[in-house]
């Protein structure tokens, strides 16, 4: 499976990928926050034109799942949800630590993404594991171990990666798990749903 499109709504960066055999087309927007919606459906289509590709052509749909911005994620899942369905294919689904985690070449790290007002979203990989959290500045900086991300974050020991390249990798090591559904990754509850009695 060589064709494909794939699209990363859950930081404030907007990246539209549209693959069709060798030929790789990389839409991406930075610092487009609160304007995923709008922006979306127009570099979907101007990738799939450049690439001179097909929703029918696609062997399967992709969409980051999370954790981010609650909303970027809901407006990425349900957009390719629909085109999966309206072309009937597969979808795949792919956490942001996916994307960090595939493009590291360290054994023992953390991947790391904002979660605005001095919390981080991370994961561990390698001796010592340790699934999606929701930690504060000084529990990630005292983890003790490489961080890496794809953002400008204030943190002791990171790598920042290059957002727009990440993706295409971890498609390309996950592409083997393609499925009907696929769900989103919230690590903490929305603020809407943390202020409710």
């Amino acid at each position: 499976m060589s064709n494909y499109l794939a699209v990363d709504t859950s930081s404030a960066h907007l990246t539209v990928i549209a693959k069709k055999g060798e030929n790789l087309i990389t839409k991406f927007t930075q610092n487009c926050a609160m304007r995923h919606s709008v922006v979306l459906m127009d570099e979907i289509d101007a990738a799939l034109n450049e690439a001179e590709l097909t929703p029918a052509e696609c062997d399967f749909f992709c969409a980051v799942t999370g954790p981010g911005s609650f909303t970027g994620i809901r407006i990425g899942i349900s957009t390719v949800k629909g085109l999966a369905l309206g072309a009937g294919k597969p979808l795949l689904g792919l956490t942001a630590f996916d994307e960090i985690a595939y493009n590291v070449n360290s054994k023992n790290f953390c991947a790391v993404i904002d979660a605005a007002h001095s919390h981080f979203y991370a994961q561990g990989y390698g001796e010592r594991p340790f699934g999606a959290a929701y930690l504060s500045l000084e529990e990630v900086n005292s983890l003790g171990c490489p961080l890496y991300g794809f953002e400008d974050l204030p943190l002791q020991n990171y790598t920042k990666l290059n957002i727009s390249r990440c993706l295409p990798v971890a498609i390309e090591r996950c592409k083997g798990n393609l499925s009907n559904s696929v769900s989103a990754l919230y690590v903490r509850k929305s603020q809407a749903e943390e202020g409710r009695k």
